[in-house]
């Protein structure tokens, strides 16, 4: 589960984000002006700093001056201001993106699982998964589980091969949707439970008892690398 700094100085915003960050898979942790962001951010070691530029104390400019000395944590700015200068300013201190408020929430979480891809590009998986006693081709699209041939529709093949790719991590809702999808789609993310309901009944040797696909409750999905049918 990736780890989002949110640096806002007005408290109402830092948890309309935080809130809706959860309700998509991420962990938040916040911050109220540069200076209070440079002590969380050592500390938590963020995956993304979601980053207002004007605040007390210690602005956003400022912030990125000192904090691009000590990580390469991808930036976010946040910011009412509407000039490219400002933009430009952020973006040579090392900013990743820059989003004007006011913003939608589906977006901002688009913007950040972008961003969250460019920097953190996984490595190539290969053409066949193996975990547990589950084998994926993906060459053949094939699926077997022991000595039986799974038949699986294209969503769910892609679903499992997403698991498979990572055995053990936790995968939330939207994290799976966006990979199916290719987008960030707030309202369908409860899709993503059908897919895992029809897969179970096909992996599955008891679907009502999963050895496999397993529920993380309140946050979303994994496959258990250990199970064996």
């Amino acid at each position: 589960m990736k780890t989002i700094l949110i640096v806002d100085d007005k408290l109402s915003a830092q948890r309309l984000v935080a809130d809706y960050l959860a309700e998509n898979g991420f962990r938040t942790v916040m911050a109220s002006n540069g200076r209070e962001a440079l002590y969380v951010a050592r500390h938590e070691k963020p995956d993304l700093v979601l980053l207002d530029i004007m605040m007390p104390e210690m602005d956003g400019y400022e912030f990125m001056r000192h904090f691009r000395k000590e990580r390469s944590t991808p930036v976010i700015m946040l910011t009412a201001k509407m000039e490219e200068t400002d933009k430009v300013v952020g973006l040579e201190l090392g900013a990743d993106d820059y989003v004007t408020k006011p913003f939608g929430m589906a977006e901002l979480v688009a913007r950040i699982r972008a961003v969250l891809r460019r920097v953190y590009e996984e490595a190539p998986v290969p053409d066949v998964l193996r975990a547990g006693d589950v084998v994926l081709d993906k060459k053949t699209h094939q699926v077997t589980v022991g000595t039986r041939q799974i038949e699986l529709t294209p969503s769910e093949f892609d679903l499992l091969g997403i698991m498979m790719a990572a055995p053990g991590q936790v995968f939330s809702r939207g994290d799976l949707l966006e990979r199916l999808k290719g987008n960030a789609f707030e309202n369908v993310e409860r899709t993503v439970d059908v897919h895992i309901r029809n897969l179970r009944a096909k992996v599955e040797p008891d679907p009502g008892d999963p050895q496999y696909v397993l529920t993380v409750f309140g946050v979303g999905y994994r496959f258990n690398p250990e199970a064996e049918s």
